[in-house]
């Protein structure tokens, strides 16, 4: 690296690592004509100061390397794969198993300015237009899987695929189901259950 490094580089030890994930191609092959790290670092340097593409600094690669290359990393899963990986060390770390058998499924609406399109939505309990977020985690906060959708979405047909997500994620190894709010609809049906199964 003939630069002066900017707060946002990667380090040595965090690069060595991301490098299997995140080398689609090898290191020296012909068409690559900017290091990978440095890509990265540019990449990293666009996430910190949240800048516009044309704003990238002359000493790093140009946008539409670092715009196409990461296109590339997240067709390709590696990102998703990584942060797989380091979820799985971090659990057996702190002497947990490797998959979670528990997960803990939320919401946060995001306030947005889209005033229609897919995104636009209100939600009628938070008051808010914007997009939701529906998120699971497992018991040690370890993101797993996240989806997004308008404020007006209903969050039980999000629950689902959210679960059935996470499942796959963690290789099955856990049941999910959910929680029976106790209105006059699901006692009926609890009761003809009972009624069935004795």
């Amino acid at each position: 690296m003939d630069r002066r490094a900017y707060p946002s580089d990667v380090d040595d030890e965090t690069y060595h690592f991301l490098l299997p994930y995140l080398a689609l191609t090898a290191e020296d092959a012909p068409q690559r004509k900017f290091p990978l790290r440095e890509v990265l670092n540019a990449l990293l340097w666009m996430s910190r100061t949240v800048a516009q593409w044309a704003f990238l600094p002359h000493d790093l690669p140009p946008a539409e390397v670092v715009r196409s290359q990461a296109k590339r990393w997240l067709e390709a899963g590696c990102v998703e794969n990584a942060v797989h990986d380091l979820r799985l060390l971090s659990r057996v770390q702190q002497q947990h198993g490797a998959e979670p058998t528990a997960i803990i499924v939320d919401r946060r609406t995001l306030q947005s300015t889209p005033e229609r399109g897919h995104r636009a939505g209100f939600d009628g309990a938070k008051k808010r237009k914007g997009t939701k977020v529906h998120l699971a985690v497992d018991t040690l906060g370890h993101l797993l899987t996240l989806t997004t959708t308008p404020a007006n979405e209903q969050d039980r047909t999000q629950v689902e695929a959210l679960c059935h997500s996470a499942q796959e994620l963690t290789g099955g190894c856990w049941r999910w189901s959910l929680p029976i709010t106790a209105t006059p609809v699901n006692k009926r049906r609890m009761r003809r259950a009972k009624a069935i199964l004795s």
